[in-house]
């Protein structure tokens, strides 16, 4: 077990971002990089009836090109909220353990926090209850430069590349155990499999 890990700030984040958390004392999530898009830090993929389906949290990136992860704020003209809602409720409503987990992803998505980094910090910690993990969960006070830390996965969770993760087999809504698609959000493991979820990991 390593004694910390570095992880970046994501929305709920797929399974191999808790498959970590699992195995540490401590989880740091990083605060003082910059953000980076087109990353989980913003988005997750969920299953939908067509395929994965991609959920972005919009958010202003400011005036300036480099812009801390901690200040980016999250952009409430565009009605993601609703999109987000009614996306994982067709999705996941056939779900075994839909009824149990949504209410309360529901009541964080609506609470209309300011900062993006807020918003997935409250999502985490909510899943990380729903599936009884109990984790060491802080935020990073100072950059750590990459390669310092073998257990530095920040970078190599992302949705553009392959990080060498091998997903466990599970029965997946839309797919009757016949076809597994990985990579996807936390939420499409714990409406399918609810507090099994920690065995898994």
């Amino acid at each position: 077990m390593a004694s910390n890990i570095l992880l970046s700030s994501a929305y709920l984040p797929p399974v191999e971002y808790f498959s970590h958390i699992i195995h540490t004392e401590e989880a740091l999530i990083e605060r003082e990089e910059n953000y980076l898009k087109q990353s989980y830090r913003n988005r997750c993929y969920i299953l939908s009836a067509s395929g994965p389906q991609l959920l972005t949290v919009p958010v202003y990136l400011g005036s300036i090109h480099k812009t801390p992860v901690r200040e980016i704020r999250i952009d409430y003209s565009k009605r993601w909220q609703q999109v987000h809602l009614r996306a994982l409720t067709a999705s996941y409503k056939s779900s075994p353990y839909f009824i149990h987990y949504y209410e309360n992803i529901e009541k964080i998505i609506l609470s209309n926090y300011e900062f993006l980094l807020d918003l997935n910090m409250d999502l985490l910690k909510a899943v990380l209850k729903m599936i009884n993990i109990e984790a060491n969960i802080s935020y990073t006070t100072d950059f750590m430069p990459v390669g310092i830390s073998e257990s530095d996965f920040r970078y190599s969770i992302n949705p553009k590349k392959e990080s060498g993760y091998i997903a466990k087999k599970y029965m997946q809504v839309f797919t009757n155990g016949k076809v597994f698609v990985p990579g996807l959000s936390i939420v499409d493991l714990i409406f399918n499999i609810g507090r099994d979820a920690l065995h898994y990991l």
